[in-house]
Protein backbone atom coordinates (compact mmCIF):
# COMPACT_ATOMS: atom_id res chain seq x y z
CA UNK A 1 0.00 0.00 0.00
CA UNK A 2 1.72 3.07 -1.19
CA UNK A 3 1.92 6.05 1.86
CA UNK A 4 0.63 9.33 1.20
CA UNK A 5 2.81 12.17 2.85
CA UNK A 6 -0.06 14.72 3.44
CA UNK A 7 2.94 17.33 5.04
CA UNK A 8 4.02 17.55 1.57
CA UNK A 9 3.44 21.30 0.46
CA UNK A 10 3.17 23.00 -2.64
CA UNK A 11 1.91 26.66 -4.65
CA UNK A 12 -1.34 25.81 -5.32
CA UNK A 13 -3.12 29.56 -7.35
CA UNK A 14 -6.94 28.44 -7.24
CA UNK A 15 -9.66 25.59 -6.68
CA UNK A 16 -12.34 25.56 -9.45
CA UNK A 17 -15.34 23.28 -8.88
CA UNK A 18 -18.10 22.47 -11.17
CA UNK A 19 -16.14 22.06 -13.98
CA UNK A 20 -17.47 19.52 -16.95
CA UNK A 21 -14.84 20.26 -19.43
CA UNK A 22 -12.08 18.69 -17.69
CA UNK A 23 -12.07 15.16 -17.51
CA UNK A 24 -15.57 12.68 -16.96
CA UNK A 25 -18.51 14.03 -14.27
CA UNK A 26 -18.39 16.77 -12.53
CA UNK A 27 -15.00 17.72 -11.26
CA UNK A 28 -12.38 19.84 -9.14
CA UNK A 29 -9.76 21.39 -10.92
CA UNK A 30 -6.61 22.85 -8.55
CA UNK A 31 -4.53 24.86 -10.24
CA UNK A 32 -1.13 24.60 -9.88
CA UNK A 33 1.74 27.67 -10.07
CA UNK A 34 4.78 27.25 -12.00
CA UNK A 35 5.45 26.09 -16.16
CA UNK A 36 8.36 25.69 -17.76
CA UNK A 37 6.53 26.88 -21.10
CA UNK A 38 5.91 30.53 -22.35
CA UNK A 39 2.88 30.07 -24.58
CA UNK A 40 2.13 33.22 -26.65
CA UNK A 41 -1.58 32.66 -25.66
CA UNK A 42 -1.58 31.72 -22.04
CA UNK A 43 -5.00 32.33 -20.20
CA UNK A 44 -3.37 31.82 -16.92
CA UNK A 45 0.13 34.06 -17.03
CA UNK A 46 -0.12 34.44 -13.34
CA UNK A 47 0.91 30.73 -13.24
CA UNK A 48 3.67 30.78 -15.30
CA UNK A 49 6.04 31.61 -12.03
CA UNK A 50 5.77 29.50 -9.65
CA UNK A 51 6.07 31.33 -6.29
CA UNK A 52 2.96 33.94 -5.20
CA UNK A 53 2.66 36.84 -7.03
CA UNK A 54 1.17 40.40 -6.61
CA UNK A 55 -1.76 40.98 -9.51
CA UNK A 56 -3.27 44.52 -9.98
CA UNK A 57 -6.22 45.01 -11.32
CA UNK A 58 -6.23 49.06 -12.60
CA UNK A 59 -10.34 49.39 -13.09
CA UNK A 60 -10.63 48.52 -9.03
CA UNK A 61 -8.81 51.34 -8.29
CA UNK A 62 -9.87 54.16 -6.38
CA UNK A 63 -6.49 55.99 -5.58
CA UNK A 64 -6.63 56.12 -2.15
CA UNK A 65 -2.97 55.30 -1.53
CA UNK A 66 -3.51 53.26 1.51
CA UNK A 67 -0.80 50.17 -0.61
CA UNK A 68 1.74 52.56 -1.31
CA UNK A 69 1.81 54.25 2.12
CA UNK A 70 2.16 50.46 3.08
CA UNK A 71 4.82 48.86 0.81
CA UNK A 72 7.75 48.94 2.86
CA UNK A 73 10.28 48.69 -0.25
CA UNK A 74 8.45 51.31 -2.82
CA UNK A 75 7.27 48.88 -4.72
CA UNK A 76 4.20 50.88 -5.78
CA UNK A 77 3.74 54.19 -7.70
CA UNK A 78 1.72 55.53 -10.39
CA UNK A 79 4.57 56.21 -12.44
CA UNK A 80 5.59 52.75 -12.85
CA UNK A 81 4.08 51.44 -16.41
CA UNK A 82 2.28 48.30 -14.45
CA UNK A 83 1.58 50.16 -11.10
CA UNK A 84 3.96 47.58 -9.37
CA UNK A 85 7.69 47.54 -9.37
CA UNK A 86 8.62 43.53 -9.58
CA UNK A 87 12.05 44.40 -9.35
CA UNK A 88 10.98 45.75 -5.88
CA UNK A 89 8.07 43.91 -4.73
CA UNK A 90 8.71 41.14 -2.13
CA UNK A 91 5.31 40.04 -2.04
CA UNK A 92 4.86 40.07 1.13
CA UNK A 93 1.02 41.07 0.96
CA UNK A 94 1.18 44.37 3.06
CA UNK A 95 -0.25 46.17 0.03
CA UNK A 96 -3.05 43.13 -0.33
CA UNK A 97 -4.29 43.75 3.33
CA UNK A 98 -5.26 47.54 3.24
CA UNK A 99 -6.62 47.35 -0.57
CA UNK A 100 -10.11 48.32 -0.03
CA UNK A 101 -11.57 47.64 -3.63
CA UNK A 102 -9.82 44.31 -4.13
CA UNK A 103 -7.37 45.78 -6.68
CA UNK A 104 -4.16 44.34 -5.61
CA UNK A 105 -4.46 40.58 -4.96
CA UNK A 106 -2.19 37.25 -4.13
CA UNK A 107 -2.28 34.99 -6.86
CA UNK A 108 -1.00 31.31 -5.26
CA UNK A 109 -0.06 30.04 -1.62
CA UNK A 110 1.50 27.35 -0.21
CA UNK A 111 -0.59 24.44 1.02
CA UNK A 112 -0.43 21.26 2.27
CA UNK A 113 -1.50 17.84 0.44
CA UNK A 114 -4.53 17.66 3.78
CA UNK A 115 -5.28 21.25 3.26
CA UNK A 116 -5.98 20.44 -0.46
CA UNK A 117 -7.73 17.39 0.33
CA UNK A 118 -9.57 18.85 3.01
CA UNK A 119 -11.07 21.40 0.36
CA UNK A 120 -12.07 18.49 -2.22
CA UNK A 121 -14.01 16.53 0.38
CA UNK A 122 -16.34 19.85 -0.12
CA UNK A 123 -17.46 18.15 -3.36
CA UNK A 124 -17.00 14.12 -2.84
CA UNK A 125 -21.21 14.06 -3.00
CA UNK A 126 -20.57 15.69 -6.82
CA UNK A 127 -18.05 12.94 -7.50
CA UNK A 128 -19.61 10.46 -6.76
CA UNK A 129 -22.94 11.27 -7.89
CA UNK A 130 -22.07 12.24 -11.41
CA UNK A 131 -18.63 9.55 -11.63
CA UNK A 132 -16.38 12.78 -11.53
CA UNK A 133 -13.29 13.49 -9.56
CA UNK A 134 -10.52 16.02 -9.49
CA UNK A 135 -8.53 17.50 -12.20
CA UNK A 136 -4.84 18.72 -11.65
CA UNK A 137 -4.17 21.37 -13.91
CA UNK A 138 -1.43 24.77 -13.70
CA UNK A 139 0.41 26.14 -15.22
CA UNK A 140 2.10 22.89 -14.80
CA UNK A 141 1.74 20.21 -13.00
CA UNK A 142 4.83 18.36 -13.46
CA UNK A 143 6.65 21.39 -12.23
CA UNK A 144 5.75 20.66 -8.66
CA UNK A 145 5.79 16.69 -9.37
CA UNK A 146 6.57 15.85 -5.90
CA UNK A 147 3.20 17.57 -4.51
CA UNK A 148 1.23 16.57 -7.24
CA UNK A 149 2.10 12.79 -6.77
CA UNK A 150 1.27 13.15 -2.99
CA UNK A 151 -2.43 15.30 -4.33
CA UNK A 152 -3.31 12.32 -6.25
CA UNK A 153 -2.30 9.35 -4.21
CA UNK A 154 -4.75 11.43 -1.54
CA UNK A 155 -7.30 11.51 -4.49
CA UNK A 156 -7.57 7.48 -4.96
CA UNK A 157 -7.13 6.99 -1.62
CA UNK A 158 -10.77 8.50 -1.18
CA UNK A 159 -11.57 6.35 -4.03
CA UNK A 160 -11.98 9.57 -6.50
CA UNK A 161 -11.06 9.88 -10.26
CA UNK A 162 -8.04 11.58 -10.88
CA UNK A 163 -7.15 13.71 -14.31
CA UNK A 164 -4.03 15.13 -15.35
CA UNK A 165 -3.60 18.14 -18.15
CA UNK A 166 -0.75 18.91 -18.64
CA UNK A 167 2.30 19.90 -21.54
CA UNK A 168 4.26 16.61 -21.36
CA UNK A 169 7.37 18.68 -20.62
CA UNK A 170 9.61 16.79 -17.88
CA UNK A 171 12.36 14.95 -16.93
CA UNK A 172 11.02 11.51 -18.00
CA UNK A 173 11.26 10.27 -14.74
CA UNK A 174 8.65 12.55 -13.66
CA UNK A 175 6.60 10.88 -16.00
CA UNK A 176 6.98 7.67 -14.52
CA UNK A 177 6.46 8.89 -10.62
CA UNK A 178 3.21 10.94 -11.56
CA UNK A 179 0.77 9.22 -14.19
CA UNK A 180 0.58 5.53 -12.41
CA UNK A 181 -2.19 7.71 -10.32
CA UNK A 182 -3.79 9.64 -13.02
CA UNK A 183 -7.06 7.69 -14.75
CA UNK A 184 -6.96 10.10 -17.57
CA UNK A 185 -4.97 12.90 -18.86
CA UNK A 186 -5.85 15.94 -21.12
CA UNK A 187 -2.04 16.15 -22.99
CA UNK A 188 -1.49 19.22 -25.12
CA UNK A 189 0.05 18.33 -28.28
CA UNK A 190 0.57 21.74 -29.58
CA UNK A 191 2.89 20.96 -32.81
CA UNK A 192 4.87 18.65 -34.40
CA UNK A 193 7.36 21.11 -35.85
CA UNK A 194 10.30 21.68 -33.42
CA UNK A 195 11.20 25.45 -34.77
CA UNK A 196 7.84 26.34 -34.61
CA UNK A 197 6.81 25.08 -31.26
CA UNK A 198 10.28 26.48 -29.77
CA UNK A 199 8.91 29.76 -31.47
CA UNK A 200 5.91 29.85 -29.95
CA UNK A 201 6.28 28.33 -26.15
CA UNK A 202 9.50 28.74 -25.41
CA UNK A 203 10.93 25.13 -25.76
CA UNK A 204 11.51 21.99 -27.97
CA UNK A 205 8.78 19.61 -28.62
CA UNK A 206 11.29 16.56 -28.47
CA UNK A 207 10.70 15.90 -24.84
CA UNK A 208 6.74 16.43 -25.00
CA UNK A 209 6.93 13.41 -27.84
CA UNK A 210 8.86 11.67 -26.10
CA UNK A 211 6.65 11.84 -22.82
CA UNK A 212 3.35 11.20 -24.62
CA UNK A 213 4.17 8.11 -25.41
CA UNK A 214 5.30 6.91 -22.36
CA UNK A 215 2.05 9.32 -20.65
CA UNK A 216 -0.12 6.49 -23.13
CA UNK A 217 1.24 3.49 -21.91
CA UNK A 218 0.16 4.75 -18.28
CA UNK A 219 -3.28 6.51 -18.32
CA UNK A 220 -6.05 7.10 -20.65
CA UNK A 221 -5.01 10.05 -22.82
CA UNK A 222 -7.26 12.85 -24.45
CA UNK A 223 -5.00 14.54 -26.96
CA UNK A 224 -5.91 18.69 -26.70
CA UNK A 225 -5.08 21.09 -29.38
CA UNK A 226 -4.81 25.04 -28.81
CA UNK A 227 -5.47 25.84 -32.39
CA UNK A 228 -3.94 29.17 -32.93
CA UNK A 229 -3.98 31.22 -36.43
CA UNK A 230 -0.46 31.88 -37.82
CA UNK A 231 0.96 28.71 -35.49
CA UNK A 232 -0.87 25.58 -36.48
CA UNK A 233 -4.49 26.48 -37.68
CA UNK A 234 -3.13 24.62 -41.08
CA UNK A 235 -4.55 21.30 -42.31
CA UNK A 236 -1.19 20.21 -42.36
CA UNK A 237 -0.42 20.89 -38.69
CA UNK A 238 -3.72 19.06 -37.55
CA UNK A 239 -3.02 16.23 -39.77
CA UNK A 240 0.55 15.78 -38.44
CA UNK A 241 -0.96 16.09 -35.12
CA UNK A 242 -3.35 13.40 -35.60
CA UNK A 243 -1.31 10.96 -37.14
CA UNK A 244 0.91 11.48 -33.81
CA UNK A 245 -1.86 10.77 -32.18
CA UNK A 246 -2.82 7.66 -33.86
CA UNK A 247 0.65 5.93 -32.80
CA UNK A 248 0.18 6.22 -29.12
CA UNK A 249 -1.74 3.73 -27.38
CA UNK A 250 -4.90 4.28 -25.37
CA UNK A 251 -5.87 7.72 -27.35
CA UNK A 252 -9.17 7.60 -29.67
CA UNK A 253 -10.06 11.04 -28.97
CA UNK A 254 -8.52 14.49 -30.05
CA UNK A 255 -10.10 17.74 -28.77
CA UNK A 256 -9.48 20.80 -30.74
CA UNK A 257 -9.40 24.29 -28.55
CA UNK A 258 -10.54 27.10 -30.69
CA UNK A 259 -7.87 30.64 -30.10
CA UNK A 260 -9.80 32.63 -27.65
CA UNK A 261 -8.46 35.63 -26.38
CA UNK A 262 -9.86 35.08 -22.76
CA UNK A 263 -6.93 35.77 -20.11
CA UNK A 264 -5.15 38.52 -21.88
CA UNK A 265 -6.41 41.05 -19.31
CA UNK A 266 -4.22 39.12 -17.05
CA UNK A 267 -0.84 40.35 -18.45
CA UNK A 268 -1.35 44.22 -17.40
CA UNK A 269 -2.15 42.65 -14.12
CA UNK A 270 1.16 40.57 -13.93
CA UNK A 271 3.10 43.26 -15.43
CA UNK A 272 3.37 42.02 -19.04
CA UNK A 273 1.98 42.97 -22.20
CA UNK A 274 0.01 40.66 -24.25
CA UNK A 275 1.36 39.70 -27.56
CA UNK A 276 -1.45 38.30 -29.36
CA UNK A 277 -3.32 41.28 -29.63
CA UNK A 278 -4.14 41.60 -33.19
CA UNK A 279 -5.82 37.46 -33.55
CA UNK A 280 -9.63 37.19 -33.72
CA UNK A 281 -10.85 34.80 -31.69
CA UNK A 282 -11.70 31.51 -33.83
CA UNK A 283 -15.39 30.43 -34.15
CA UNK A 284 -16.73 26.78 -33.85
CA UNK A 285 -17.32 27.04 -37.81
CA UNK A 286 -13.20 27.61 -38.76
CA UNK A 287 -12.25 24.38 -36.74
CA UNK A 288 -15.05 21.98 -38.54
CA UNK A 289 -12.73 21.61 -41.33
CA UNK A 290 -10.08 20.70 -39.08
CA UNK A 291 -12.01 18.17 -37.12
CA UNK A 292 -13.12 16.64 -40.29
CA UNK A 293 -9.38 15.70 -40.72
CA UNK A 294 -9.18 13.82 -37.68
CA UNK A 295 -12.63 12.08 -37.83
CA UNK A 296 -11.35 11.03 -41.24
CA UNK A 297 -8.50 8.98 -39.20
CA UNK A 298 -10.89 7.14 -37.55
CA UNK A 299 -10.77 9.09 -33.86
CA UNK A 300 -13.22 11.27 -32.12
CA UNK A 301 -13.11 14.68 -32.51
CA UNK A 302 -14.56 17.43 -30.27
CA UNK A 303 -14.04 21.03 -30.40
CA UNK A 304 -13.44 22.80 -27.57
CA UNK A 305 -13.81 20.84 -24.21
Amino acid sequence: MNTIDYEQKGVVFNMQRYSVHDGPGIRTIVFLKGCPLHCRWCSNPESQRMLPNIMFEAAKCIGCGRCVQACKNGALSKQNRFFVDRTKCKTCGECVAVCPTGALTIKGKYMTVAEVVKELKKDAGAFRRSAGGVTISGGEGLVQHEFTTEILKACQAQGWSTAFETTGYADPKVSEEVFPYVNHTLLDIKSMNPTKHKEQTGVDNALILENARRIAELSQVTVRVPVIPGFNYSEEDIRAIGEFAKTLPHVDTVHLLPYHALGSNKYEMVGRTYEMETLENLKHSEVTGLAQIITDMGLSCVIGG
